[in-house]
């Protein structure tokens, strides 16, 4: 890939991270529990009901993952860092993001009971840590940016050769020179040959310019759209042919490495709440192929838009209760041919109208801050740290 690739690559497929945080919020431990809204949304009771995630592996591509969180110790596989220089362990600037969406996906919670903490959609199920971003207070983010532009694309191919049964893309590019990025949609295309399923953030440029957001559009990756808790679109949520179904991202509690929590917005959540969904999918039915599984996804949608799909929330509320019980009614045989093939249409659904598709030059340069409209997450009130009855990071 040529320089100018690797500055759109990095420069701007990242998961910013604005932090703007108010007076702490008095809150008990059990509090915490008592906001995941999403948990209850999900039906996730139900689906516990036949697993919880156990022996499935999540990668995440993102900006690291605290292992050592109380939420997750013992989860966190051994992973790799793309970029190889930033902010280490213990920084303010380290793994605030993959952190906050692994406890999404996959947190146990903690205390004597593990009522306490955040809790995941599949609870029981691994995380495999890759780091392929900086965060957007990292001051080597520039350094990154010219030098690191394939970390993404490495990163999707390594975690499909490293046995990872999902990976989780809470990440994007949406700014004004969006393209698609032949090595990163070839990477997608060799994890889903693999039988991995891909799941990434439709983009938060809703109202800021509605733009596509990459690698969401890639074709077969299962693309994620934000609602709040009364299961509206988000007005930041990107509206586009390529929104598969929606999650919450709306007041979404999130783990911190600083041991504090967060009341989060963005896509990124929504699409880790659906990577912790499809976890609990291919736990209960481990034969069956990404394709079989992005259907599931589709047919057992909940409130699904009028006419049955639209470009805000795709085919409805994610129901991963309802996909386990239909998956039952599948055979996998012959899946593994389907998935050597892997996904050969170019778009999910319609895909865009003719006078949308104009693809960006090869060569053209991402905006020097890379964020604009790609700012996947927002933390922003401290909730509760542990022992210390809620204290606001300055």
């Amino acid at each position: 890939m040529t320089r100018p690739h690797r500055l759109r690559a990095l420069g701007a497929v990242v998961a910013a991270s604005a932090f703007a945080v108010l007076p702490a919020v008095p809150a008990q431990a059990d509090a915490i529990r008592d906001q995941q809204w999403g948990l209850e949304a999900l039906h996730t009771d139900r689906a516990w009901q036949t697993t919880k995630g156990e022996g499935i592996t999540v990668a995440v591509l993102d900006t690291g993952v605290d292992g050592s969180h109380p939420d997750l110790t013992g989860q966190v596989l051994e992973g790799k860092d793309f970029i190889g220089f930033g902010a280490g362990s213990g920084d303010r600037s380290w793994a605030l993001h993959g952190t906050a969406m692994a406890g999404i996906i996959a947190g146990h919670g903690n205390g004597a009971d593990g009522s306490e903490g955040v809790l995941g959609v599949a609870p029981e199920a691994r995380i495999l840590p890759g780091r392929v971003i900086l965060e957007s207070t990292d001051p080597s983010r520039t350094k990154a940016r010219e030098s690191r532009g394939t970390a993404l694309a490495d990163g999707i191919r390594w975690a499909a050769d490293q046995g990872a049964d999902v990976i989780n893309l809470s990440l994007g590019d949406d700014s004004e020179s969006a393209h698609p990025e032949p090595s990163e949609d070839a990477a997608v295309q060799y994890a889903l040959s693999k039988g991995v399923s891909v799941v990434a953030s439709a983009g938060n440029s809703g109202d800021k310019g509605d733009r596509p957001s990459y690698p969401a559009a890639y074709p077969g990756v299962i693309a994620v759209a934000a609602v709040d808790k009364y299961g509206t679109h988000a007005a930041f949520s990107t509206r586009r042919w390529y929104a598969t179904v929606s999650a919450p991202g709306v007041d979404i509690v999130v783990a911190n490495p600083d041991r504090h929590y967060y009341i989060e917005w963005g896509t990124s959540a929504a699409s880790a709440f659906v990577s912790g969904a499809v976890a609990l999918v291919r736990a209960a039915h481990p034969g069956l192929s990404p394709a079989q599984i992005k259907t599931l996804l589709t047919d057992t949608a909940r409130d699904a838009p009028q006419g049955g799909r639209d470009d805000a929330r795709g085919y409805g509320l994610v129901d991963p209760a309802a996909a386990i019980e239909a998956g039952a009614e599948l055979s996998p045989a012959g899946l593994r041919a389907e998935a050597a093939a892997g996904y050969r249409k170019r778009y999910f659904g319609s895909g865009p109208d003719p006078q949308e598709e104009h693809a960006e030059p090869a060569g053209r340069l991402a905006p020097a801050a890379g964020a604009a409209g790609a700012a996947l997450l927002a933390l922003a009130v401290v909730l509760w740290r542990a022992g210390t009855g809620g204290t606001a990071r300055r």
